[in-house]
């Protein structure tokens, strides 16, 4: 019947990550989703051989400031949840060779003069880590002083953003 939902939205779920947390997936019924993203980074993985994915949403640089809390809560901090994250992805069988990327956030949300300058740092400390690990990012949404909510479909690769003005589809499964 036309306009009725496929079998596979009916039974679709939908993850919620929150702030200095992450999941991955190799459910192909997976939405994994993360909102509000400001200063914090969003880091979308993808890997299309696979159709295992995962999102981390970090919300520090660095983990020195609380190692009590890193220990706790590591997807925090950028230098303690970037390489869990590709630790838990590789645990599903998702190749870095194969892995594609998306960044989101580093946003300065901050009215005026941001002193701390977090939105820059994270997203610095982001493509250091991604560098320094021969990985690159296929799509980057970040900076400026929006917030974003970012939506990866473990089935598809396809990662909508939605920013206050507008929503951008990359499809992560395309090279």
């Amino acid at each position: 019947m036309a306009g009725s939902p496929s079998i596979g939205a009916v039974f679709a779920q939908r993850v919620v990550i929150g702030v200095g947390d992450m999941a991955v997936s190799n459910s192909t019924q997976m939405v994994l989703s993360t909102y509000a993203l400001g200063s914090c980074i969003g880091l979308i993985a993808y890997d299309p051989a696979q159709k295992a994915g995962g999102i981390l949403h970090y919300m520090l640089p660095d983990s020195t400031i609380s190692p009590d809390k890193a220990a706790r809560q590591p997807a925090m901090f950028a230098d303690t949840g970037l390489p869990l994250f590709f630790r838990s992805l590789a645990g599903l069988k998702a190749e870095r060779s194969r892995i594609r990327l998306l960044v989101a956030g580093g946003a300065s949300v901050i009215a005026g003069q941001d002193p701390f300058k977090i939105g820059e740092r994270n997203t610095a400390k982001a493509a250091d880590f991604l560098r320094a690990n021969g990985l690159s990012v296929v799509h980057a949404d970040t900076g400026g002083s929006i917030n974003r909510t970012v939506h990866l479909d473990i089935n598809t690769g396809i990662v909508t953003i939605k920013r206050p003005a507008d929503t951008v589809r990359i499809e992560l499964a395309v090279r």
